[in-house]
């Protein structure tokens, strides 16, 4: 009995942004995960290219993954965004979590999708809609030192360097410099 008021008393002073939003940006849908998305991200993830420039993500990477993932997501309070494109194709996802008491931003983009600028017009949008709801918040974030495209993404938005850590990377198996990055709402720019 103790366990559940401890876990009522966490939830109630836990910091909400609300529900994950839809949102529209010049060239893609933003929307909450579905479990029809399994086979799109399993696709997207067993692609060590991805994977292999993620914290979290095992490799190899299959649809029971995707499908465990996406039912973790269906209990979770924070924001798990499927960036879509065109018809509703799921192309890769931006996620907002409160971790270890900061809140934290990460992404990834299905290879194929890489090179177009996606990936800052897809943060950009969840991150300032995240500042609309949570404006004194700060997001905090990172990418693996041999990631220079997701540092530049970073840094378009004004994400600034705080520090380096090691960290382990499920996919590689391996510890995995990392760079540290921060962004606050008076520091966000749009991408250019």
């Amino acid at each position: 009995m103790t366990a559940l008021v401890e876990d009522r008393a966490r939830r109630v002073t836990r910091p909400d942004p609300g529900p994950c939003p839809v949102i529209e940006t010049k060239r893609l849908t933003l929307r909450p995960h579905r479990l029809a998305d399994a086979p799109a991200i399993a696709e997207s993830l067993a692609d060590f290219q991805v994977a292999r420039m993620l914290m979290r993500v095992p490799a190899p990477y299959h649809q029971q993954d995707a499908l465990d993932w996406l039912n973790r997501q269906a209990v979770e309070p924070d924001w798990a965004l499927a960036i879509t494109s065109g018809d509703d194709v799921h192309i890769g996802c931006v996620g907002i979590e409160l971790l270890r008491g900061e809140w934290r931003v990460g992404y990834w983009l299905n290879r194929f999708y890489w090179g177009r600028g996606i990936m800052s017009e897809a943060v950009y949008a969840s991150v300032e809609r995240f500042f609309r709801r949570m404006p004194g918040a700060t997001l905090h974030s990172g990418v693996f030192a041999d990631n220079p495209a997701s540092l530049k993404v970073q840094e378009k938005l004004g994400f600034k360097v705080t520090g380096c850590s090691q960290v382990f990377a499920r996919a590689r198996n391996a510890m995995v410099a990392h760079i540290e990055t921060r962004l606050t709402a008076e520091d966000l720019t749009g991408p250019h």
